[in-house]
């Protein structure tokens, strides 16, 4: 069995180095493959990504113009050839240690997909922003009342499933409205979903945050899009 890693990634020169090594340090006991789709960046990640390149375990692919994180993904995805696929962001505010429990419930045969989740379990969190914590409860509450899920961190980056899902489905979000697209289409096919407590060391804006306010309003569209319309 393979797992494939995908990574989309913009603007990332700080990080995308470090993230890239931590996940080639976790023990799976399973063939590896790492994604990186470059968004065109601008500060000098994709210097840094053509060095990695050279990696048998990693391969970079470059988009020519800036498309989103949806769009990234669905780069990784076209060239994904593992059974399982888990989407990891070019930050560091998920740790890839926490991969071996993010896949056992796959493993186990339980899930088809799993969930990260920052709100349930799991180990240390910083403490931030309130009202980014109020905004993610509400859109994962709207998102639940539209699929029917108990989810309670729909927005997380940690989403690992099976790559067979793909098939079954077609994404069409380009940006962050892929997180809420993702799940709506994923409670349609009423396969097993499982949600796993995880650890989240977030950050600033000065830091290089780049989710705002937009983001959440285009996640609430997206929420009720797919939700009445199932497009």
């Amino acid at each position: 069995m393979k797992v494939s890693v995908v990574i989309p990634c913009f603007n990332e020169v700080q990080t995308i180095g470090d993230v890239v090594q931590k996940i080639l340090t976790v023990k799976l006991a399973l063939e590896r493959e790492i994604i990186v789709v470059d968004d065109y960046s601008a500060d000098g990640t994709r210097d840094n990504l053509r060095t990695l390149n050279c990696h048998n375990e990693v391969k970079v692919i470059f988009h020519d113009i800036n498309r989103g994180k949806g769009a990234a993904l669905r780069t990784g995805f076209a060239h994904a050839t593992g059974d399982i696929i888990i989407i990891q962001d070019a930050d560091l505010e998920y740790d890839p240690s926490e991969y071996l429990k993010l896949l056992k419930p796959i493993l186990d045969g339980k899930a088809e997909v799993v969930y990260g989740s920052r709100f349930t379990g799991g180990d240390s969190h910083r403490v931030l922003y309130f009202w980014h914590s109020i905004g993610n409860r509400f859109l994962t509450l709207l998102s639940n009342m539209f699929t029917n899920l108990n989810l309670t961190d729909m927005e997380v980056c940690y989403k690992v499933f099976k790559r067979s899902i793909l098939e079954r489905i077609t994404l069409r979000e380009d940006r962050f409205g892929f997180e809420p697209e993702f799940t709506a289409k994923m409670s349609r096919l009423g396969v097993p979903i499982y949600e796993v407590g995880i650890s989240y060391y977030g950050r600033t804006y000065q830091e290089g945050k780049k989710i705002n306010w937009k983001d959440g309003v285009r996640a609430i569209y997206v929420i009720l899009k797919y939700g009445l319309f199932g497009i």
